[in-house]
């Protein structure tokens, strides 16, 4: 198959859009944006700054994807990703969110939603012409006004060959202190469909969660992937996660665990939740300190032919320390 013809099925695979490609984005394509977003190394078209604070990378990431499979040898896609998580323990999954609710009663900040983020992310970056492609691990922080203005900051983390295995073995997000963009945004540029700070009762998490494309009567994956949208733009309250635990518990079809530390060295429980159509399960790391949701880590489980089941194809993590991104 040539090429353009594997790129555009990878693409398509990787978000099945039906609308016009110019077409403006709702705030179910943002969500569906930031569920398979990766950063890029290149700055950022100012053209491209309309849509959000990564956005416009949808298709970078995906080609990114494709790239690194064409350039690698047959079967050295799961060398080439992060080795996965391995958990321990056998709790159920409504002892880890009970677990969680009682460290969010003892912790309390922030004490009110934040438009900020402090994450760190992972993500393929190919140099085509040269037949070359990295690891590249990258912190960033975001913070934007309710008039619109903001401004995000990508830092590279240290980069590393996709087919060493020791390196993929660690896995873990090292700051070099590398600017690899700036994103400034004027009043009025940033785009998102929430702006006034989000309530705390049930009723408002989940008006919140809809805005960014959760369903009428979503799947525990369909929250998640909501989640995630919505983490890429706010820092929400202990009383918003205790909410969006109950929401991914009460969904049906999450599976609990146990225990791991995540690519951070911080200790956490899993939930597992996988897509309806089966061909991807996306890891919910709940912090065993805090009780927070502070990571997801999406493992592809179909074989498409250009990434091997059992691949860790993105992995994200929030509530970051300001010492990490330095």
């Amino acid at each position: 198959m040539p090429d353009n013809a594997l790129l555009e099925r990878a693409l398509t695979a990787a978000d099945p859009a039906r609308t016009p490609r110019d077409a403006e984005p709702d705030a179910r394509a943002i969500a569906t944006r930031d569920r398979i977003l990766r950063s890029s190394r290149e700055p950022q078209r100012r053209r491209a700054r309309r849509v959000g604070w990564a956005a416009g990378l949808t298709a970078v990431a995906a080609s990114a994807a494709l790239a690194f499979g064409v350039l690698l040898p047959q079967g050295a896609a799961v060398a080439g990703t992060p080795t996965p998580l391995a958990f321990d323990g056998s709790a159920s999954l409504a002892e880890t969110v009970a677990t969680a609710d009682t460290d969010l009663g003892v912790f309390h900040e922030p004490e009110t939603p934040e438009r900020s983020v402090r994450a760190a992310s992972w993500s393929f970056s190919v140099d085509v012409d040269a037949g070359r492609a990295e690891i590249v691990p990258q912190l960033s922080t975001f913070q934007w006004s309710d008039d619109l203005s903001g401004e995000a900051i990508a830092i590279n983390g240290v980069a590393y060959d996709p087919g060493d295995a020791v390196a993929n073995q660690e896995a873990e997000v090292v700051s070099t202190g590398e600017v690899a963009s700036r994103v400034t945004y004027a009043p009025g540029e940033f785009v998102t469909p929430v702006v006034a700070v989000p309530g705390e009762t049930p009723a408002d998490v989940r008006a919140l969660l809809e805005a960014f494309g959760l369903p009428r009567e979503p799947s525990a994956f369909d929250v998640v992937t909501a989640v995630t949208s919505v983490f890429g733009q706010w820092t929400l309250t202990n009383a918003q996660h205790a909410e969006l635990l109950a929401l991914i518990e009460d969904s049906g079809g999450a599976q609990a665990l146990g225990a791991t530390t995540d690519r951070l060295g911080r200790p956490v429980a899993g939930i597992r939740v996988i897509a309806a159509d089966g061909a991807v399960s996306d890891d919910v790391l709940v912090s065993l300190d805090s009780g927070r949701i502070v990571g997801v880590e999406r493992t592809v489980l179909v074989d498409d032919g250009i990434v091997a089941p059992g691949s860790i194809t993105d992995y994200r993590m929030w509530d970051l320390d300001e010492e990490m991104i330095e």
